[in-house]
């Protein structure tokens, strides 16, 4: 065990978790890597004695496991990566705390306006543009919406389970619980607006970013550009859900290309590399932060760059993984 700060970062198996891993990799701290599956390839990325299976965020063992692994691990700093664990861990803050255990997590009331798009969309209409936007309750009417439109849970993330409806009879069969949303398609370029605040609220930078192909929910082709627009916006947004950390604000322009809100991830993205490269190393900062030390006033500069994704392989044996497979059915039983 050495002197250095011991943070873990959770998600390891998706691209948030590995950017993190490969940000920090170089940094004076010791880094654990954890994940609920053990052919995460993040995990892979530190050596075997600093990874850590999980069980899932919604399990509700979740946060005691967590916790043994980092008062087992002299862990300092936890950096969670999935959205099931947010809430949860948000809720869990104080018991971690007093184990000496920092989250760089959102709050609990930013989580809950972030995780359900309707709340957050009620949130902010009356300050930026909003998409028209209706739940599928028993009080929804099929006819109101304008064709086509977006159907999407209302919550979730990475872009699983939206769809475009463009027959009158598709809204009309959908389940009406509550936990669809129907709102205006809109035909314009769509944007990541990276934010970072410090723990005052202070909004330090923003690094907008036009997501130019996506595959999965996640910028595999993206460009950073300065817009002041754009940086107004995601400010605004940021003041309207009370960010203290890092988050992703999407938008995307209406047929008169003006920005409007789709959602807020209340985590770092999948496409942090990009805005790391372009200027604003977001994981540092925020990490600084929660180890003493002070995010600038900013605004942070960044350089317009552009990005491609490919995959990476690496190589090792395979009793790293079957030695993680036992642990994975240890957690699960």
């Amino acid at each position: 065990m050495t002197d250095r700060p011991r943070v873990l970062v959770t998600g390891t198996g998706g691209p948030s978790g590995i950017s993190i891993l490969r940000d920090l990799a170089d940094e004076p701290l010791d880094l654990i890597a954890a994940d609920i599956d053990p052919f995460a390839a993040g995990l892979y990325l530190v050596d075997a004695p600093r990874r850590a299976i999980l069980p899932r965020g919604d399990d509700a063992g979740f946060c005691d496991a967590l916790l043994e692994i980092c008062q087992a691990e002299s862990v300092s700093i936890v950096v969670p990566t999935v959205d099931s664990e947010l809430l949860p861990l948000a809720l869990d803050r104080e018991r971690y705390a007093g184990s000496g255990v920092r989250l760089v997590l959102a709050s609990e009331e930013t989580l809950r306006t972030c995780l359900d798009k309707w709340v957050l969309a009620e949130r902010c209409r009356d300050a930026v543009r909003v998409p028209d936007t209706w739940v599928v309750d028993d009080g929804f009417d099929p006819a109101a919406p304008d064709l086509p439109v977006i159907v999407k849970p209302r919550s979730g993330s990475g872009s699983r389970g939206i769809r475009l409806v463009e027959r009158r009879e598709e809204l009309e069969a959908l389940e009406r619980d509550g936990t669809l949303l129907v709102q205006e398609n809109l035909p314009g370029t769509e944007y990541s607006l990276d934010v970072i605040a410090r723990e005052d609220g202070h909004v330090a930078g923003v690094v907008p970013r036009a997501r130019l192909k996506v595959d999965s929910g996640i910028a595999v082709t993206g460009r950073t550009l300065h817009d002041e627009r754009l940086d107004a916006f995601a400010r605004e947004v940021a003041r309207l859900i009370g960010l203290t950390t890092v988050a992703n604000v999407q938008v995307k322009e209406d047929a008169g290309g003006v920005p409007a809100l789709l959602e807020v991830n209340a985590r770092f993205p999948g496409t942090m590399p990009l805005t790391i490269a372009a200027g604003v190393d977001m994981p540092k900062l925020a990490i600084g932060e929660a180890l003493g030390t002070p995010v600038p006033d900013g605004p942070l500069p960044f350089e317009d760059i552009a990005m491609v994704r490919f995959f990476q392989e690496r190589f090792f044996s395979f009793d790293d993984i079957t030695d993680l497979q036992r642990h994975a059915a240890r957690v699960a039983s």
